[in-house]
């Protein structure tokens, strides 16, 4: 039985989609998304570029998401505009990314999204990703319950990674998430049964 599914990773060029995308290219399709290079470009805070993407590639199995932009920086550089990095690009983009791959997807598909241990463990400079991580949670168990035609939705939600040394002071006395238990939660959101899910690698 061929158990071969078309997977598109977004933010592939980053730290977590770079790993992701070689340890499951040997056997799925993988199709590379990224805000510049890869298969496709897309720029997550435009519904427009979305759309766009989607219609360019067509049908799909399943979506992981690793992008998120946010700001990180003092409590007191934070503006309307600053905090806006994170509302628009890791909250929105990703939600849109459901929004409109939903049209796309395969039945009984699957999104991951990218959320993060700041939703319940915050940091100091951190407020703004804390708010985007917390928007995702609670956006992916309501999407759970309302989503079509089988279709799962997750989140993996990670403390800072090992591959990511220069965040490391940012979150003392917290033990890095290895990349094989990063890649394991997105196998477990993606090959699992589990809709709703908050998967906490660690």
């Amino acid at each position: 039985m061929n158990t071969s599914k078309r997977i598109i990773i977004v933010g592939a060029s980053g730290t977590m989609g770079t790993y992701l995308a070689s340890a499951f290219e040997q056997e799925h399709d993988i199709v590379r998304v990224d805000r510049r290079g890869g298969d496709y470009e897309v720029d997550i805070t435009s519904p427009d570029s979305i759309e766009r993407l989607y219609q360019n590639i067509g049908a799909f199995d399943a979506l992981i998401s690793t992008a998120g932009p946010t700001f990180v920086g003092p409590w007191s550089q934070l503006t309307d505009k600053e905090f806006r990095k994170g509302i628009d690009g890791k909250a929105m983009g990703q939600i849109n990314l459901v929004l409109l791959g939903q049209k796309y997807i395969n039945p009984k598909g699957s999104f991951t999204l990218i959320s993060g241990a700041l939703s319940h463990q915050p940091q100091l400079n951190f407020a703004n990703a804390s708010a985007a991580n917390g928007a995702i949670d609670g956006f992916v168990r309501a999407a759970a319950i309302e989503l079509p035609r089988g279709i799962r939705i997750n989140a993996v939600s990670p403390t800072v990674i090992e591959n990511s040394p220069l965040y490391f002071p940012f979150f003392p006395g917290e033990m890095p998430v290895t990349m094989k238990q990063l890649e394991y939660g997105f196998r477990k959101s993606i090959f699992g049964a589990s809709t709703g899910e908050i998967i906490k690698p660690y």
